[in-house]
This record gives C-alpha cells, structure tokens and sequence, in this order.
C-alpha cells in the first residue's frame, strides 16, 4: 500500500440515523474507486464494513468500520458508524480522529434522531460536515422538505449544492458546476450535460444563493462578487473549502448508493474541496501544547479504539496527529509511563488489512498486539510531554444486573467485562457492595445484547440479565428519643453501656432543648453525598466521650450502613448523645458499639423515617407528531414535565422521574417513537417517595430478607 502525506488524505467519517444508507455509500465509494469489483449488500451480508457476526445476524452496523478508497492521487479515509443511538459511543471516537462528518440523511425521512445525536457530536468536536441526501431513487423522496429540516434545525449555513431531477431520475443538477450530471446504470462516472430547460432557472437561483453565502464568508469573495457580478468555479471551490473549515457552510449533496448515483461526484468534492489533515486546527490536549499536523514533527500517536479481533487478537486503532510512525521504534505511552515497541502497521478496509511501511500525520491505522495500551492511550516520543485530549464517552442511559449463568464463572465473567469495556468505553461496570449487585450499563437495550453477545462469542461467558435494585436511601423526617442499655453478665467481666440518644432530620441548625448542652459537634459524610453529625452533650462525666465517643459513632454507622425501614443506607440525619451510664468494671468500647447501634435503631423508627428514591433529569427528544403519546407515557411514571423546546422538526421535552419509573425506558421510547425518539438522563438529588409505593418497597425488602 502507498504511503500518503497529510496533504493527500482525506478522514471523512459517515453519520446519521439507522437506515439512512452509510454502509451501502462506503461499498459505493470503495466500488467507484475500484478497491472492489462487485458491490454487495446488506441483505447478503456480504459488505465490507459489516463484517461481525453480529451484524450480520441484525442486518444493522454495530460497530466503526474503517476502509479506505484511492482516488485521484489521494488516499480518501472513511469511517462507517452505526446509525442506532445505542451505539452512539462508536460515532464520538469516529469523529474525533475525523477531519469532515458527512451526515447522510434518508430522503424520504430527513432529520431523526440519530442525525440530531451525530450533530452534536460534531459540534463538540468541531468537525468541518457536509450532508448527503440519499436514497434519492426513492419514489417517497422528498428534497424540498428534507432541506427545509436540515436548514431549520441546522442553520442556512447548510446550502444546496445539487439539484433532484424528478423523481425516480438518475440525473442531478449541480449548480456548483452548472452542469447536469447522468450516472447510467452499470457506470460510475456521470455523463454531463446542459441543464435542461425546465430546471434552468430552479438552478439558476440555487446558483446565485450558492455563490452569496460563500461570498458572505469571505471578504476577497465579496469584494469579487460585488465587482463581476459572480464568481469563477474555482472561487466558488476555495470559499466552500475555506467556508467548511470554520463550519461556516455544510455543503447538501445527493446519492443514491445503491444505485450507484452521485457517488463518483460526492468523491471528487471531498478530494477537492473537503478539509485536509494538514489544514485543521492543531489537536486538543491534556498535556504539552497543542499538536499540529507536521510529517517532520515528533510522533505523537493517538488510539481512539481498540477491538479484539478473531484469529488476530487486539488491534489498536489510531490516528497519527504528528511526525512519521514506521515499525520498530519504540513510543512512550504517555497515560502509563510504559514503552512500546511498534509492530507492522496496517492500513484497514473492514476486516481486511494491508501492510504498510510507515504512516504520516495525518493518516489511519491499526497495529496488532501492543502490550499495554488502551483506547484514549497516546504514544509518543520518549522525554515529550503532549497527550492527546481523551474522547469523552457518554453516560449510561440504560442498566440491568447481570450475573454469570455458570457458578464457577466470575473469575472469566470479570475478564470478559474488562475486555469489553475496554473496548467500548460506553460501556459501564458499576458494583454496588450494598446492594449486592453488578449493573452492566450502556446506551440501551441492543447496546447490552451485543455485550451479551460478545460476552458468550468471544469470552464463553454465559450472563444472565436482571432487573436491578434501586438504590433507595433512609432518612428521618422528625426529631425522637431514645434510651437504650446493654447489659450482659456472663462470668468474669461483663458488658454495660447505657445511652439516651435525640434523632432528628440534618436540616438547618440544632436548636437544642433546655435539658441538653452542646458540648462538641463531629460530622461525617456518606458514600451518596448526605451528611451526618454528630453531637456530644454529655453533661456531668456520666460517660466518658473521650474513651467510648469513637465506637458510639462506630456503632451508629454500622447500624446506618443497612436502615432500619428496609436496609437501605441512612443519611441526612443528627445524633445527639445527651445522657447514659457506664461501670467502672464492665464498660467497653464493644458494649457501648452495641448500645449505640440499637439506640439508633429504636429512635430511628420513632423520628417518623421514609424512604428517599433517586430523582434523575430526563430530556427527551422526539418528533412533533409523538409529543403527546410521549408525555401521556411520562405521566404514567410519576414524572413532573418541566418544560418543551423546540428543536427544528424536533421536541425536547424537559421532566424530572423517579429512577425506578425508568426501568427499559429507552425500549419504550423507541416502540412509543417508532425508533425515532431519544432520551438522557441524568441523577438530580434524593427526595421522599410517596407513602403508597414505600409500603411495596418495604415489603419487598422483607421478602427478600426472609428469603
């Protein structure tokens, strides 16, 4: 395989909703460019970027492919992301290493979900985009409408390039070149012609709105425009480019990959006009200076993903932002410390790999077996200090307990976990010692299935999936007294600790009463951000705090760790120790743990408790015509509505629900939406749950206690 420099390559990266049509537009692009003679399709299973089993089974992309095209003298790099949102974790690395996001729209469905997460992906990033219209031999097809919706939602720096040629034609207009475009069938290159006339002045006013909003982004344009009248092509090219690197215009292309329409055309726009590696902004980092993209420069290697390979083992995919990676030298992990020898790098085209001598800034990669280093890993120059800014994973909107189906297991099922979330960083493994369980988190409920899936595959690791507890909290909502006293005789020294102790909710000052003093006050905080104090108001020496504090704030501690209502953990609460007794003889530290432990108990159950229910923000986004299935659903789970947002065709509908209401929420959603709403959610804070549901709460944890 031919070496590129950085001014010779491309990195485009295909975005948008499920069903828009990316794959079949990479097999498009890797067909017109002759890296493959026969296109296949996702039916048969036979494409080159849909190459996992999983895939196959689904008929879907579940996983970033990399391939490459060559194409005039240029090495064009393109990224195949999964359009369903659960896999929105493969389009954020995607687009980090990415120099042009190229949001494929369906043209008979415009803007959905999937393209709005892809959006602000990109915005984060700051990635140049352009949009592809596709599925344009569609007969439902719908041009107008669809750039209506990419304007609203995006902006009017989203402007048309090419022009529909009635329906079920295989002709464009593109009114950059002022030319028709025919792609016979069995043909990649077009035939081109004058406009014909009917589409003449259609063209003609998309022409002249072309030229005014590259000229409006550039001053030299303007003034050029203002002196002609117009603008040459090659101007028009320059601005465009020019216009795209700042993400001031999004050029609208059209395709038809299947069909193999505007696709020899869309490739020649991204080799001409579309952003270079050597032109974008130096690469963000968390260490050193920023890093420009310079051939001569020292190696800086950035790993967005790795992936565990059959018969080939890990491959680290990367990106080289900086100076030439070539076999055999050695790189210094700059997140470990750690040096690695790198092996034989590759050039990818889906499961497919060519050798490669060396690689320049600019290009993308993969090497087999690096011994340890990960994804967000960057290598560099042994002495340098830059690290690439690591790519921000989203948090988990869904979670399930899972457990191994195999006693015997955990041991494989823990290292499995590893390499999955290794893998996947969207993935999440959160243990929960209190509750007793592992929540597998991800980004909805196909995003668990494939780690299931890959669990048993690749690792023989059988998992069980469960609904997992929530984790409620226990608090007081008024103030009580208790006394309590230990005392136990069983020959020789026995035990003895008398202790009357005050709870009440932790909310404001103590007021205390006249029979109590303040002596000293100790605080202590939970793992869930609640606090606890404690107050000492021993009068007269009647126990000795400075000997037995320490083990009666162990003992409320412990007895806090699993609450008196249904064994959740206890915050937001005042202990107030005002009087007790001690012996001389048989007081200790462990009688006055014990003492405490149940007085606390006793005064707690008084101090009329309740169960607190994690509270999450929720926002959902979904087209127009679902709003109101989606907020009658919503108020079947307890939740309040905080507002609505426009968002082009879009809703965003802001509200506020209890944890446990959202159980399989995104499942929902999707069947509620037809696979076209969205939602994130985040913890917001602790609050009492209604009488009604903490009595089934309670009663559960009493089954589940007994049993």
């Amino acid at each position: 395989m031919k070496v590129y420099d950085g001014a010779h390559i491309r990195n485009v990266v295909l975005v948008g909703h499920q069903g828009s049509g990316k794959t079949m537009l990479a097999e498009a692009m890797l067909f017109a460019s002759g890296a493959i003679n026969r296109m296949g399709t996702i039916e048969e299973g036979n494409t080159v970027s849909d190459y996992h089993p999983s895939e196959k089974e689904r008929q879907m992309s579940v996983f970033a492919s990399l391939v490459h095209a060559e194409w005039e003298g240029h090495k064009i790099n393109i990224i195949d992301t999964p359009g369903y949102p659960d896999f929105v974790g493969e389009v954020i690395m995607s687009l980090k290493v990415g120099d042009t996001a190229v949001f494929v729209m369906n043209a008979a469905e415009g803007v959905e979900v999937g393209t709005e997460l892809a959006w602000a992906s990109g915005e984060r990033t700051g990635v140049p985009a352009m949009f592809v219209i596709n599925h344009l031999d569609k007969t439902k097809a719908r041009f107008d409408a669809v750039v209506g919706q990419i304007q609203d939602r995006f902006g009017r720096g989203a402007t048309v390039v090419q022009l529909p040629v009635g329906s079920g034609s295989r002709s464009v207009i593109d009114v950059l070149l002022m030319k028709q475009l025919t792609f016979p069938e069995g043909k990649g290159k077009p035939e081109i012609s004058d406009i014909t006339p009917e589409f003449a002045d259609r063209a003609e006013q998309l022409h002249n709105e072309l030229i005014e909003n590259i000229a409006e982004n550039d001053e030299s344009l303007m003034e050029l425009y203002f002196e002609k009248g117009t603008l040459t092509e090659d101007e028009m090219r320059q601005g465009l480019h020019e216009a795209m690197l700042k993400r001031q215009l999004f050029p609208i292309f059209l395709t038809s990959a299947t069909q193999n329409i505007g696709v020899t055309r869309l490739m020649s726009f991204i080799d001409n006009v579309c952003p270079k590696p050597v032109e974008m902004p130096p690469a963000a980092v968390s260490e050193g200076e920023p890093v420009p993209c310079d051939a001569s420069g020292d190696p800086v290697v950035f790993i967005y993903r790795t992936m565990a390979e059959h018969h080939v083992g890990d491959y680290s995919f990367f990106r080289v932002y900086s100076g030439t990676l070539e076999a055999g030298i050695d790189l210094e992990n700059a997140q470990t410390g750690g040096t690695e020898r790198i092996g034989q790098l590759f050039g990818i085209d889906g499961r497919e790999r060519d050798a490669v001598t060396k690689m320049e800034a600019g290009d993308l990669g993969a090497l087999v077996k690096l011994r340890d280093t990960h994804t967000n890993n960057t290598l560099r120059k042994k002495g340098s200090r830059v690290a690439i800014a690591p790519i921000e994973f989203p948090e988990p909107r869904y979670g399930m307990g899972v457990r191994s189906a195999t006693e015997g297991d955990e041991e494989k099922l823990a290292q499995g976990f590893h390499q999955i979330a290794e893998e996947d960083p969207s993935l999440r493994i959160i243990h929960d010692p209190h509750l007793n369980q592992m929540v597998l988190g991800g980004q909805g409920e196909m995003h668990l299935e494939i780690a299931k899936y890959r669990l048993k595959n690749r690792y023989g690791v059988d998992v069980e999936f469960y609904r997992p507890r929530i984790a409620y909290r226990e608090t007081v909502q008024s103030t009580s007294r208790s006394k309590y006293r230990h005392k136990k005789q069983t020959g020789g020294a026995g035990q003895f600790a008398d202790i009357s102790m005050l709870v009440e909710p932790l909310n404001g000052e103590f007021r205390a009463p006249d029979d109590i003093k303040v002596r000293n006050v100790a605080e202590a905080t939970t793992g869930w951000g609640s606090r606890i104090e404690f107050i000492d108001a021993i009068v007269g020496g009647v126990i000795d705090m400075r000997r037995f504090f320490g083990a009666i704030q162990k003992g409320v501690l412990e007895a806090m760790q699993e609450g008196p209502i249904a064994g959740y953990p206890v915050g937001d609460v005042r202990i107030v120790i005002y009087d007790g007794g001690m012996h001389s003889v048989d007081s200790n530290e462990n009688a006055f743990k014990t003492a405490a432990r149940m007085c606390f108990r006793d005064a707690f159950r008084q101090a009329n408790p309740v169960l607190l229910e994690p509270i999450f923000n929720l926002e959902v986004l979904v087209p127009e015509s679902y709003t109101g299935d989606v907020m009658g659903d919503l108020n079947t789970r307890r939740a309040r509505i905080q507002g609505i947002e426009a968002e082009g065709s879009l809703q965003r509908i802001m509200a506020q629900a209890p944890e446990v209401e959202l159980f399989r929420y995104s499942t929902v959603l999707r069947s509620i939406t037809q696979g076209r709403g969205l939602h994130t959610g985040t913890f917001e804070r602790y609050e009492p749950m209604p009488r009604n549901v903490q009595e089934k709460v309670v009663s559960e944890a009493g089954e589940l206690q007994e049993a």
